[in-house]
């Protein structure tokens, strides 16, 4: 029998610190079970993914209602993982019209994304939004977890200027905010994610890891040797498939950190980074999935780029702006390249939600312990409208939802009704979020 491990067992050594994922030795895992003691319940992951510039939705939006829909172009990469998806038809977010305030949907799109409230338009400091559904999850389970909540994204968070029609380059770039006039910045940079997530002590610890350029898991090798010769053959097995993949990670950033600059072409300097993003992407998405199986945190922003975007889509064929292309008149030869930038973004989401499922939780696997909300604050990027928004809902919440399902509301439906009723399944209910009106139904 093997000795029992309390959850918050972590590996040290030299200033770093490594979380372990679930394991046997732990005892038997219980979602939210009242008879598991608290460190060894299995915790219900939330997270909140943005695409910038709308869809287009006739390439989007399922014709059939409920199991028996077919996957529409755009969401086709989800097919490994269609259990596990809700399409919900018929959101809103008010707060990102107009309503008297003129030009500047963008801003306002990533703004009331997902604090359901109204900007105020200014490029000056006195910026005011909302609490965002993230931070109110962050503050009622950020003292179980190390960080209470980890904003990423692959585009930096602008704190000033002037970025559409007169808001502050804040609204279209930041989606999280803890309080109504403190935005949170996102990270970009891997290394500085996976430092936060994995590295703790002060300089001189961190500046001797560089030095000897070894990974942190060599300060913690000592540790964990103690510690696997008491595990289960399952357990070892999960802890050297976690060490792996966080070693193989910290070689990518590392690899990266040692590649020349390209050379700087003499042509205007590109809105993107051709080639590049997709490895971002999805090294970003490895971090976010390797802060939930440790439990470091529970709640994560992930941003795949800012709203209002131009960047080019060469990778794929799309050498236009993304920005550019949705103002597509309805041009169909543009309609198809926007298509084709939407569907490049959903397999980026499916690399994701395919590493969680393959994550062996108990009787689960870690994407059955999350919800995952994907989508945009823009529905037709060419109409600007803010009704009937792109969302999927992803992950049974730790067995309280029921997915596979195409969900129609009726339109106008406010999205932060969607926000309620998950803040509710990760016990951090609260009476009213922005301009919720109530709980969504039939998501159980």
């Amino acid at each position: 029998m093997t000795n029992h491990l309390s959850r918050r067992t972590v590996l040290k050594g030299l200033g770093a610190s490594i979380a372990l994922p679930w394991l046997e030795a732990m005892g038997p895992l219980q979602a939210w079970a009242s008879q598991a003691p608290a460190a060894n319940r299995v915790p219900t992951r939330v997270a909140f993914l943005y695409v910038p510039n709308g869809k287009n939705m006739a390439d989007w939006t399922p014709t059939a209602e409920g199991t028996g829909f077919t996957l529409p172009r755009i969401l086709e990469p989800l097919a490994e993982v269609r259990e596990y998806v809700n399409v919900l038809t018929g959101l809103t977010a008010d707060k990102a019209r107009a309503n008297g305030d003129g030009a500047g949907d963008h801003a306002r799109a990533m703004a009331a994304f997902l604090t359901g409230a109204q900007p105020r338009k200014t490029d000056g400091t006195d910026i005011r939004c909302g609490t965002s559904v993230d931070q109110v999850a962050a503050t009622r389970l950020g003292n179980e977890t190390r960080l209470s909540s980890l904003e990423i994204g692959a585009d930096p968070s602008a704190m000033a200027g002037n970025c559409d029609s007169g808001y502050s380059c804040v609204y279209s770039s930041t989606i999280s905010w803890r309080s109504a006039t403190t935005p949170v910045p996102k990270l970009n940079n891997p290394r500085l994610i996976f430092e936060r997530l994995f590295a703790t002590g002060n300089d001189a610890d961190r500046a001797r890891r560089e030095r000897n350029r070894r990974s942190i898991l060599d300060f913690v090798r000592e540790d964990a040797n103690t510690l696997v010769p008491n595990l289960s053959a399952n357990d070892r097995r999960r802890m050297d498939e976690y060490l792996t993949s966080i070693r193989d990670i910290e070689q990518r950033i590392e690899r990266a950190a040692r590649m020349p600059e390209s050379a700087r072409p003499t042509m205007t300097q590109p809105t993107g980074i051709p080639g590049n993003y997709q490895d971002h992407i999805r090294l970003l998405a490895d971090l976010l999935v390797l802060a939930f199986q440790a439990d470091i945190t529970r709640v994560s922003t992930f941003v795949f780029a800012n709203e209002g975007s131009n960047r080019p889509y060469s990778v794929i064929g799309v050498p236009e702006g993304h920005h550019d292309l949705s103002h597509h008149g309805n041009d169909r030869a543009k309609m198809t390249k926007i298509a084709n930038i939407n569907r490049f973004h959903v397999t980026q989401l499916a690399y994701m939600l395919n590493r969680m499922k393959n994550i062996r939780e108990g009787e689960g696997t870690l994407l059955d312990n999350c919800m995952i909300a994907y989508g945009s604050g823009n529905s037709d990027g060419n109409r600007h409208n803010h009704d009937d928004l792109p969302i999927l809902q992803i992950g049974r919440g730790s067995g309280t939802i029921r997915t596979g399902r195409h969900l129609r509301y009726a339109n106008n439906t406010p999205l932060n009704n969607l926000w309620l009723s998950m803040l509710d399944r990760v016990n951090s209910a609260v009476d009213r979020l922005g301009d919720s009106s109530g709980r969504l139904a039939n998501l159980v």
